[in-house]
């Protein structure tokens, strides 16, 4: 275990929690967030913690079988969201639970969020979908992590959002520019534009497809 790097690795995670507050992305405690440790443990916000407020004592640590091995003694009620995201995404360092308005109000909807810009769609990429399922369930977690087998972004519908990505940085670029894409569905469609998205060649062309 290298403390150190532990600790850098959650004051990272405390700065995106302050600044997704400060955004909108999250109203209070209602978010979550971890990140990688080892192998085979990852810290994630205690119950109850309000993301603009996250110390490194924040975290309760879990090994991936959803044991608390050390840290605060009670993790977020979501721990199985992120238990469940990095077994689906062995690659991830950090998976970041957030609400952010537009893109959960454009799912519930039942419309695509569509990806405009090359930000949209270089951070993005693409957007899974799950259905509405309790707070903290099996059913939620799982359906969640099945989506991330395929997308860096999910949106549960009537809930919030869950983006993965190896490195906190790129994670809560993904997060951002999902939440402004969704802002950017609702104009387009507000000007009566139901179709324009990133041009689908350079889309190709951007990510070697």
């Amino acid at each position: 275990m290298n403390v150190e790097a532990d600790r850098e690795r959650l004051e990272e995670l405390c700065e995106v929690g302050r600044d997704a507050v400060g955004r909108g992305l999250v109203l209070a405690s209602g978010g979550n967030l971890s990140v990688r440790l080892s192998d085979s443990t990852f810290a994630v916000t205690a119950a109850g913690m309000w993301l603009d407020r996250l110390e490194p004592s924040s975290f309760s640590i879990l090994d991936l079988g959803g044991t608390v091995v050390g840290g605060h003694p009670k993790p977020s009620s979501e721990w199985k969201l992120h238990q469940r995201s990095y077994l689906a995404r062995p690659e991830a360092n950090t998976v970041l639970h957030l609400h952010p308005q537009h893109a959960v109000l454009v799912a519930s909807l039942g419309l695509d969020i569509r990806l405009l810009t090359l930000d949209h769609a270089y951070y993005v990429r693409s957007v899974g979908v799950t259905p509405f399922y309790p707070n903290g369930s099996d059913e939620l977690a799982e359906s969640a992590a099945e989506q991330l087998r395929e997308h860096d972004c999910v949106v549960m519908r009537h809930h919030g959002c869950t983006v993965v990505a190896s490195e906190t940085s790129m994670a809560y670029r993904r997060a951002l520019n999902l939440e402004e894409a969704a802002k950017a569905t609702v104009i387009a469609r507000q000007l009566g534009d139901e179709h324009t998205v990133f041009p689908p060649e350079e889309f190709a062309r951007l990510h070697h497809a």
